[in-house]
């Protein structure tokens, strides 16, 4: 790694979670990246977890799946979005995975006999983690989780403020998000919580030299001057980080402010003005869509908490904007559909996705879904556990398999549509052993996913332990489920799709983990098409969508 040269920006939040550190730090990266610069972030996570792949979507949120298999923070998945940087289970490290691979080097004796500590050996571990992630990037973002004065971000705090005297201040500098609030009692923004979380940075040794202050409405001139007196920063390295009807537009609005001048100057970097036309025409397909707006069921079982489903939400955003067509997701609990019926709860829809998903609850309201969609024609798009749910749909409904079943659900199904893979059956520990991250996928010519890809083989990040049961592939198949896509290496399905509906599309991987707002995965731009299509045919007939 060039350390003289490559400049480090860390990012840490302040006064409260959930600022948006992670929209920051990916916007900052897309904007240093216009700028003609090799850019790469990575995210710092306080938790023990090895990885956030054991924990419930209700805790954690979406768990983002990596080429290489690393199931990683869903700030990663902005940080994709955002960029062209690729990530992997390098961009993405947990106290938990430091502190055991600091205690596997103890096993060995790789320390000497030396006493292991915090400091240095935990501080190193985390330095060394992110030089090894740094590679020949021009820039590298590192986002700390959590908030300062949590106990358990310390050590990742102490170890990037070693970081300045270990490449040199010139080459690193810090940016500390924090919240001005509105305190609607005395009519005004309040700057207290903003200068008492710098001052606690500052106890710790960092003193921060930009400032993005979160907040819902303008901040003047003499706010700022008042922030950067009191919190020692430049007054020309405060900035505000406002409410945007579109994460996508927070680039542009940073950019307007002069954040990445501003940072360019205070590194020394000599870069082009970025370019952000491609950006200036996302925004405009996002709030100005030429072509009205459809209506999509997503009928899971985490619709309370549609952090569960981040990178989902943002996909069909991005079939939108590849049709130049708004996207209201319309987000329906798979237990209610079991409780009040699929008619009543997805009628006047143009479409509906059923997504991936852990466990029992919900399963025959995402089945009776499946079967709505299939017998009334609309548009359906099943991912992973949709794809399962769909192939048991069919086997019961089509094939009149009574009881047909995954083994996940039921263990004493007399028929095991799908089933766990042979290198699954003895698999105890449940971190980081599903099957996991980038695996090819061959497809049927003349069918609609060769079609959407126009190529014969693709490449899908995986995150599942159940597989299509091969045994029923052949009856599956001859009563007119097309298996569209398969695993060479594997023989697993993949996709399936039915030929006689005018979109029928299920697949076994995550598409959404790959999909971009300047480059929509097709099978989104597929399905939304399909949705465009379902709406206009509906109208002609005179139903109106909802």
């Amino acid at each position: 790694m060039r350390s003289k040269k490559t400049k480090f920006i860390f990012v840490t939040g302040g006064v409260v979670s959930s600022l948006g550190k992670g929209l920051a730090s990916a916007s900052i990266g897309a904007l240093l990246e216009n700028r003609g610069l090799a850019v790469t972030l990575i995210k710092l996570d306080p938790y023990i977890n090895v990885d956030p792949g054991t924990m419930s979507p209700f805790q954690h949120g979406e768990v983002f799946v990596t080429e290489d298999g690393g199931e990683t923070d869903m700030d990663l998945g902005h940080y994709e979005r955002f960029t062209n940087a690729r990530m992997s289970r390098l961009n993405n490290f947990t106290s938990g995975r430091i502190y055991h691979a600091v205690i596997m080097k103890e096993r060995r004796g790789e320390y000497l006999g030396k006493t292991v500590q915090v400091i240095p050996h935990v501080t190193d571990e985390i330095k060394s983690s992110i030089r090894q992630a740094a590679q020949d990037a021009d820039v590298v973002i590192v986002e700390v989780g959590g908030t300062v004065g949590d106990i358990e971000s310390l050590p990742f705090l102490e170890a990037i403020r070693q970081m300045r005297y270990d490449v040199g201040s010139e080459n690193v500098v810090y940016v500390h998000l924090t919240l001005l609030p509105y305190i609607g009692a005395a009519g005004e923004v309040k700057t207290k919580p903003t200068q008492h979380s710098v001052m606690k940075l500052r106890e710790i040794g960092i003193q921060p030299d930009f400032l993005v202050c979160r907040t819902d409405r303008e901040v003047s001139r003499e706010m700022k001057d008042k922030i950067a007196m009191f919190c020692n920063v430049d007054t020309r390295s405060v900035f505000t980080s406002p409410d945007v009807r579109s994460i996508y537009e927070l680039p542009l609005e940073l950019h307007r402010q002069g954040l990445d001048e501003r940072l360019a100057e205070v590194l020394n970097i000599w870069s082009r003005a970025p370019h952000l036309e491609r950006w200036e025409n996302i925004i405009r397909k996002v709030y100005e869509p030429a072509r009205g707006q459809v209506r999509v069921a997503i009928v899971g079982k985490y619709v309370n908490l549609t952090e569960s489903y981040k990178s989902l939400n943002e996909a069909l955003l991005h079939g939108g904007i590849a049709n130049d067509v708004k996207v209201n997701l319309h987000f329906v609990d798979s237990q209610e559909v079991e409780e009040q019926g699929a008619e009543k709860m997805l009628a006047g829809v143009d479409a509906i996705l059923v997504p991936g998903g852990f466990g029992v609850r919900g399963t025959e309201g995402k089945i009776a879904a499946v079967r709505y969609a299939r017998e009334k024609k609309v548009p359906f798009f099943g991912i992973c556990l949709g794809l399962q749910m769909a192939v048991v749909e069919f086997s019961r409904t089509v094939l009149g398999l009574a009881n047909a079943n995954s083994l996940e659900f039921n263990e004493h199904t007399p028929h095991p549509v799908v089933t766990l893979m042979e290198s699954q059956v003895k698999v105890q520990d449940k971190g980081g052993t599903m099957r996991l991250g980038s695996y090819a996928c061959a497809l049927k010519p003349g069918t609609r996913a060769h079609q959407l890809y126009g190529q014969d083989t693709i490449q899908e990040r995986h995150r599942h332990r159940y597989e299509v049961n091969n045994a029923y592939r052949g009856k599956l198949q001859e009563a007119g489920l097309v298996i569209s896509g398969a695993n060479p290496e594997l023989n697993l399905v993949e996709m399936i799709e039915l030929a006689e509906h005018p979109y029928f599309v299920g697949c076994q991987f995550h598409p959404e983990f790959k999909s971009k707002p300047f480059a929509p995965h097709p099978l989104f731009s597929g399905f939304i098409r399909a949705a465009l299509a379902q709406r206009d045919a509906n109208a002609a007939a005179g139903q109106v969508t909802a």
